[in-house]
């Protein structure tokens, strides 16, 4: 009989950390990490300079929550905001702009909605999401999940930025373990955005192809003229 595989809350965190870095790597065109070594804490805080907090339901319970310091968020929020063309004097300066936790917010959202979409994908169990409040304090809070936990646990993660800024994401959830009763096969979640871009790179290659065989034609027509024919 084969060993049933066990996932753990740890392995869920580590998927959550690459939904971090994938959705912010690809925002904001830089490499963004997250460290090896995982900390155990005993309660979740929003804490200066931007704090965002998420609560998701439905599979398992927990709540995460991302702490940016002031560097961080306005190196994040810059990348990304230039990664997307905006010009210099449309970017805000200071994280205290609107600005800065609104696009914080947004990649927030992206971020939850890439980890509920694996969590769908590899664990075979639906969670929901609330939308990401964001924003900017001066003092520390601690916020908890309203609900009741049997055994609650909290890992803190720190993430480094391609400047060597630091943010860090707290995630409070039960424990809990899934247990693969069989193999099965996971299917990758279809990207729309891939979907448009595949589907220009094929037309760009017809056109490419369609006019070197004008050219070639017209290469061919030019050189029976040659010849009177």
């Amino acid at each position: 009989m084969s060993k049933s595989k066990i996932i753990s809350t740890d392995d869920i965190l580590a998927t959550l950390c690459h939904s971090v870095t994938g959705v912010l790597t690809s925002a904001s065109g830089n490499s963004i990490s997250y460290s090896a070594m995982v900390q155990k804490i005993t309660r979740t805080c929003m804490r200066p300079d931007i704090g965002c907090f998420v609560l998701f339901d439905g599979g398992f319970t927990g709540l995460v929550v991302t702490n940016f310091t002031s560097q961080a968020a306005m190196e994040i929020y810059g990348d990304y905001m230039r990664n997307m063309g905006m010009p210099e004097e449309e970017i805000a300066h200071s994280h205290l702009s609107d600005d800065v936790s609104n696009v914080l917010g947004e990649l927030m959202n992206q971020i939850v909605g890439d980890f509920t979409s694996k969590v769908r994908e590899q664990l075979h169990t639906s969670i929901t999401q609330n939308q990401p409040k964001m924003m900017a304090i001066n003092k520390q809070v601690q916020i908890s999940v309203d609900t009741t936990m049997d055994r609650p646990q909290a890992r803190r993660v720190t993430f480094t930025t391609s400047k060597q800024n630091i943010f860090y994401l707290e995630l409070a959830m039960d424990k809990t373990e899934f247990i693969k009763l069989h193999d099965f096969d996971i299917v990758d979640a279809i990207d729309p955005d891939d979907i448009i871009e595949n589907e220009a790179k094929q037309k760009a290659e017809k056109a490419k192809a369609k006019s070197k065989e004008a050219e070639q034609d017209d290469a061919d027509d030019d050189f029976m003229a040659g010849l009177g024919l």
